[in-house]
């Protein structure tokens, strides 16, 4: 049986972690590469890194705070925002990322997806995908720099709608298909955050976090709403995700990854003990 994975995500602005509500209102969680040095030594099975403002503000990924942080760990690191074309995802897994995650650029050229995962492999490529309920009263900023063709448009009805640069940007894309389409462009992995629970740790999206995983055969990675040891459970037991991510609950000493592996653990599911 495949263990289920503990990730804790340095969101950085400004070479500092930090945290907000959905999307919003960031508050100062600390320097990234003592953080990841933490979490290491704590047993997270991986570390997410994401650069939220390089995709907004056009520029590229802080290359040598991400060199800070792979020289503080020994656990998997995947390392996004502003990862535009190959030779971004190649500068990243030279600065010692593990994975590069792609989102805003993906959606804008999803050959992207194909051309990465066969140039350095499915298992470096992730695509995020940030996505929100969809509803006639959204207002949100339009992302006037795609065409969305008619095999992605949104449900009007049901559908969670996609989001780019960094939660800043509506898309017309529906969040379960374009899911399907990164998975058939061959990208070894989904980190999916819902923008409507970021931060309010009220528990993930589980109604989306479920249909996601049922519709793709690459693993799902669960982001936004962790708010107790519980929250992680139904995100595995109910929404199928593969992996778990958190940020507010172990930056500010809520919980430790200790506590929900062996919350986890004593539910019977399958996690990479500690100190493995």
């Amino acid at each position: 049986m495949l263990t289920k994975r503990i990730i804790p995500c340095l969101d950085v602005d400004n070479g500092r972690v930090v945290k907000g509500v959905s999307f919003v209102n960031l508050r100062d969680a600390g320097d990234p590469a003592e953080l990841a040095k933490f979490y290491d030594k704590e047993g997270a099975d991986e570390l997410v890194f994401l650069d939220i403002t390089a995709t907004s503000d056009n520029r590229d990924t802080m290359v040598e705070v991400v060199r800070d942080v792979s020289e503080e760990v020994f656990i998997p690191l995947t390392v996004g925002g502003g990862i535009r074309q190959i030779s971004d995802v190649r500068r990243m897994l030279e600065a010692g990322a593990d994975k590069v995650s792609l989102n805003t650029a993906a959606l804008h050229n999803p050959k992207l997806i194909k051309e990465a995962s066969e140039f350095f492999g499915s298992q470096c490529i992730v695509v995020a995908i940030d996505a929100k309920k969809y509803n006639a009263k959204l207002t949100d900023q339009q992302d006037q720099s795609m065409t969305v063709c008619e095999e992605l448009k949104v449900d009007l009805d049901t559908g969670w709608v996609v989001y780019t640069h960094g939660g800043r940007n509506i898309t017309g894309v529906d969040v379960v298909k374009w899911a399907q389409k990164v998975a058939d462009l061959g990208a070894g992995e989904i980190l999916l955050t819902s923008m409507d629970s970021d931060g309010h740790e009220s528990g993930y999206d589980l109604q989306l976090l479920r249909l996601v995983s049922s519709s793709v055969s690459i693993p799902v990675i669960a982001s936004g709403g962790a708010g107790t040891l519980e929250h992680l459970q139904q995100a595995i037991e109910v929404g199928k995700a593969d992996a778990v991510l958190a940020a507010s609950i172990f930056h500010f000493g809520t919980y430790s990854i200790g506590d929900a592996k062996t919350y986890l653990a004593n539910r019977n599911i399958a996690i990479r003990p500690l100190g493995k």
